[in-house]
């Protein structure tokens, strides 16, 4: 029997604000435990909550980013669940009336078509705290830093068919929240995170499986690695006759494997109910526009704007946009350089073997700088190799390259007469390789050329002594 996957994602994004969504507290990573709380995170009887506007803001230009509906009136609900972390004994949330809903984004996987994935919902609540658990004695410590720290909620339909496509989606978010500046995007602490709910059904069926939902997943390879595992489990279940208990997975990344948690909840699980001490989220329609105007070119946008302006091939667009940051830093190197192609190869080859496209904005090395160092190539006074020589230094001590080549004496030599002479002094002392050009080997050219680089610590013009070398053999 053949079977089709069926994928649906939940994405938590924590916000990129200095407070909590519904009071003061700092949302600052790495604090030590319980001290960034207040009475209104912790559940305080008589404290009451003010939401904080940039939350809003920002689901409002997450919204507009993916084609949703904006529902003008929306409100905040509490949904109610016993956990340690949880102090109030509810979670602040949106249920029946979200910000925003009916989205979609378009998704590329090697091989296949573009394809369009739907965004149900986009909904603002509040994050619980954390439990840390003693490796030591079965004890686990409440830190309640984290609960207040505020989340949108981005649930997909369940369009998505295979773990390919379920990483390409998350990818694509990933970028338009980075874009955006609503979120740092780090997975490892925890600020973009996903909950993926998947179930098999027979090839042809029309109605969903059975269901179960992964959790703990906090990379892009760990997103596919736990849903390529669940797919092989429950298809083996399957075949085997058994049946698939709905119920919430952890992926363990040391095992490569899922272990149980609880059984699934559904939504009447939670006993919704609106929030009394929230009153309804009311969008201004001149609100709206104003963070229309603010929103910057998207990914998908800038991507054929680069493959369309710069002349450059998609992997080139695809990996110079991969972060905001990135573009950014190749539009500014550009405008001084000036050549498209010389650059993202420089990028691609030498900048992003130290700095990933997150990390761009921690480089040392200013875009002004990169296509100052470019120019010293165009320019001839210094070769490919000695660029890349002076780049690491650059790296490490952020001066520029002309004091670095000056300093170093690292200028090429381009002088015809300097190198003339140390072309005819190789030449003569290699007369085995010198009847080997003359037997026809012409690529034993490459080796001349070696020599005298090696003779002037690689500060020879190359093309200069490939020059010379054909003059004086073929002399």
């Amino acid at each position: 029997m053949e079977f089709e996957t069926v994928i649906g994602l939940e994405i938590h994004a924590q916000m990129k604000t200095k407070s909590k969504i519904f009071c003061g507290c700092s949302i600052a990573f790495g604090a030590p435990p319980n001290t960034h709380t207040c009475p209104v995170c912790l559940g305080m009887p008589g404290s009451l909550p003010v939401l904080n506007r940039k939350v809003v803001e920002s689901a409002i230009k997450l919204g507009l980013a993916t084609d949703c509906t904006l529902n003008r009136d929306n409100r905040f609900a509490r949904k109610n669940y016993f956990y340690p972390d949880l102090p109030k004994g509810y979670q602040i949330s949106q249920f029946d009336l979200p910000i925003c809903e009916h989205g979609q984004i378009d998704i590329e996987v090697e091989g296949q078509s573009r394809k369009t994935i739907g965004i149900t919902r986009i909904h603002m609540e509040e994050d619980a705290g954390k439990l840390v658990h003693d490796e030591r004695e079965p004890l686990s410590y409440v830190d309640l830093n984290r609960a207040g720290t505020p989340l949108l909620e981005i649930v997909s339909e369940p369009d998505l068919r295979s773990p390919q496509e379920a990483v390409a989606y998350l990818k694509k978010l990933h970028a338009i929240v980075r874009y955006l500046d609503i979120c740092d995007g780090n997975m490892q602490e925890g600020s973009f995170r996903c909950d993926a709910n998947i179930s098999l059904r027979p090839v042809g069926q029309k109605e969903l499986g059975t269901r179960t939902e992964l959790k703990n997943m906090n990379s892009f390879r760990n997103v596919q690695l736990a849903l390529e595992y669940e797919i092989r489990r429950q298809r083996d279940l399957l075949l085997e006759g058994g049946k698939v208990i709905q119920q919430t997975l952890l992926w363990d990344p040391d095992r490569n494997q899922t272990e149980s948690m609880r059984g699934k909840e559904e939504a009447h699980d939670y006993r919704y109910f609106p929030d009394p001490d929230l009153v309804p989220v009311v969008l201004d329609e001149a609100w709206i526009e104003i963070l229309r105007q603010q929103l910057p070119e998207l990914p998908d946008k800038r991507r054929l704007r680069f493959s369309r302006d710069f002349e450059l091939g998609d992997y080139d667009a695809e990996i110079l946009t991969a972060s905001r940051d990135l573009a950014d830093y190749f539009e500014a190197a550009y405008r001084e350089f000036g050549n498209a192609k010389k650059l993202s190869n420089f990028i691609g080859t030498e900048l992003l073997r130290e700095y990933g496209p997150e990390q761009i904005g921690a480089c040392p090395v200013r875009p002004v700088q990169l296509a100052r160092l470019l120019l010293l190539i165009e320019e001839g006074k210094i070769s490919g190799k000695i660029a890349k020589t002076v780049f690491v230094e650059m790296l490490a001590t952020g001066t520029d390259p002309e004091q670095i080549v000056k300093a170093k004496g690292l200028v090429q030599m381009s002088d015809e007469g300097e190198l003339i002479a140390k072309v005819r002094e190789i030449i003569a002392a290699n007369p085995e390789q010198l009847q080997q050009y003359r037997e026809g080997k012409t690529k034993v050219i490459g080796f001349f050329v070696g020599q005298l680089m090696q003779k002037t610590k690689g500060q020879a013009n190359p093309q200069l002594a490939n020059k010379l070398f054909l003059q004086e053999l073929n002399g």
